[in-house]
């Protein structure tokens, strides 16, 4: 879980935080949330039309209070990001269409997380790797058929929320095969880092996310092939360079931020 931000010192009292606009590190617990939850919305954890989780479940997963949660969902609201439902089946809907005036906000809250998220995507590339490999090594006859069973799984998924919950499901079968619970906690506390909604995976734009479901296919098949038949060599390879499509994700995020400031920029006639 990524710790809080410190309590505000005097002597920053009256700098400008990520809720007044400013380009600059986070120096609140709500520009925390905020950062976190626009960079979320940005690679694809939560895709158009989804609902957030609660606010006492953010608040418990983020380390934060709720009202702290409360002022940073408002915020994502008034930048055009989310829209708030009232009611029984109510929340925090990611919206279909974004306001390009956040493009600013979403790219300085990217740029703020970009070394330190490229370092752990590294990480986690390389663990899924291991991962894969161990996978090979221990898999059991069960292991095989629930492999066969994700992978079909996926196959037959619908574009957008269903594919990216039939993913998990895959990569939660490839972590049960390796048989190894230190491997599985260190994945997991690792990409908690990144993803708010981990063990599922970033998913992208709209835009080319098919593309991206069927690049992961193909590896998924031939992932499968190699776990099955114990090719470890194989099975890490294909892992680690599976992974790299998270580090593609959020490149492309960054991107399309700055494509968004710079429209943003354009004067109207």
């Amino acid at each position: 879980m990524p710790p809080t931000s410190p309590a505000t010192r005097p002597a920053e009292r009256n700098r400008p935080s990520v809720l007044d606009g400013a380009l600059e590190a986070p120096s609140s617990a709500a520009d925390m949330v905020v950062d976190r939850l626009m960079t979320a919305i940005a690679v694809g954890e939560y895709l158009p039309g989804s609902r957030l989780p609660s606010e006492r479940d953010l608040a418990a997963s983020l380390g934060v209070g709720r009202v702290t949660v409360r002022t940073a969902l408002a915020h994502l609201s008034d930048q055009g990001l989310l829209q708030t439902v009232r009611g029984r089946g109510g929340g925090s809907f990611v919206r279909e269409q974004q306001a390009t005036s956040a493009g600013a906000s979403m790219h300085r809250a990217l740029s703020a997380r970009r070394e330190n998220l490229l370092d752990v995507f590294e990480a986690v590339r390389l663990l899924h790797g291991t991962i894969a490999r161990a996978a090979a090594e221990n898999r059991t006859d069960e292991d095989a058929r629930a492999l066969r069973d994700r992978l079909e799984q996926f196959r037959v998924a619908g574009t957008g929320r269903e594919s990216q919950r039939a993913d998990a499901r895959f990569h939660e079968a490839v972590i049960a095969a390796a048989h190894n619970a230190t491997l599985q906690n260190v994945l997991l506390e690792l990409e908690s880092r990144i993803s708010l909604t981990a063990p599922a995976h970033l998913w992208g734009s709209v835009d080319g996310m098919r593309e991206m479901e069927l690049r992961a296919l193909s590896d998924h098949e031939q992932l499968v092939r190699a776990i099955i038949g114990r090719d470890q060599e194989e099975a890490g390879t294909i892992g680690a360079e599976h992974a790299r499509i998270d580090v593609e994700l959020f490149e492309k995020a960054v991107h399309r931020a700055e494509h968004r400031v710079d429209a943003a920029e354009v004067p109207t006639r």
